[in-house]
């Protein structure tokens, strides 16, 4: 409902939609890497199936709106973003582990650790952002770094960022989880003339000394809080 509101808002007054789905679209794909000529594999009853069919419906109405009423779209599919800024308890798995790791609390797996992700710099991502509003085509567009990490190989990254000793548990999986994510961004490259710059190696740190100055500074309080209400 609140992509067609701001459809309808953007028909209005001739503005230029930008529609910001998601690598969710693809589902846990049979294809790999995923291309944006793929539809997918979704389970449309599954218990994650309201937000990757939400996307899917947003992107349909955008195109709706697009070929009927000739409104000017583009539609980015995002796949996973890190970096400063992000929320500390947003549950994604890099701040997750990012701050379990600050916290000294073992860094939380789910299944086997196998299932593989791709990440990028929020950089990166603000960039093929600009370069797609700024541009000629519609999309879709992939926006998402091709480089390939398994949930432990993104544990053990962050182990050698934060602190070689933090321990991994495994727990339980969650239903319907992709078994496999990866962008092929040659569409991109082509047609915006974009592709990521900044590795995970290089962007995580910059993240991890953002969560230490907040968390530090949020212990800081509740420190400061517990102390007043002692003294009282």
């Amino acid at each position: 409902m609140g992509t067609l509101n701001m459809l309808g808002l953007a028909k209005r007054v001739n503005a230029r939609f930008l529609i910001t789905s998601t690598s969710e679209v693809y589902g846990d794909p049979l294809q790999h890497p995923q291309t944006e000529s793929y539809w997918g594999n979704v389970n449309p009853i599954g218990v994650r199936s309201c937000y990757d069919e939400g996307k899917r419906t947003a992107e349909t109405l955008t195109m709706d709106y697009h070929r009927g009423l000739k409104l000017e779209v583009r539609i980015a599919r995002i796949f996973n973003t890190y970096g400063p800024r992000m929320g500390i308890d947003d549950g994604r798995v890099v701040s997750n582990f990012v701050t379990q790791a600050l916290r000294k609390e073992p860094m939380t797996v789910y299944g086997d650790g196998h299932q593989t992700r791709s990440f990028q710099f929020v950089s990166d991502l603000v960039e093929g952002l600009m370069r797609l509003m700024e541009g000629d085509h519609v999309g879709p567009f992939n926006l998402g770094n091709p480089g390939e990490f398994t949930m432990i190989e993104l544990a053990k990254v962050v182990q050698e960022t934060i602190d070689r000793n933090a321990k991994i548990v495994f727990r339980p999986n969650t239903e319907d989880d992709p078994h496999k994510r990866k962008p092929d961004i040659t569409r991109a490259k082509k047609l915006l003339g974009w592709e990521p710059t900044v590795s995970l190696r290089e962007g995580l740190p910059l993240m991890v000394k953002d969560f230490r100055q907040r968390l530090s500074g949020a212990d800081t309080e509740a420190g400061g809080s517990n102390v007043a209400q002692t003294e009282i």
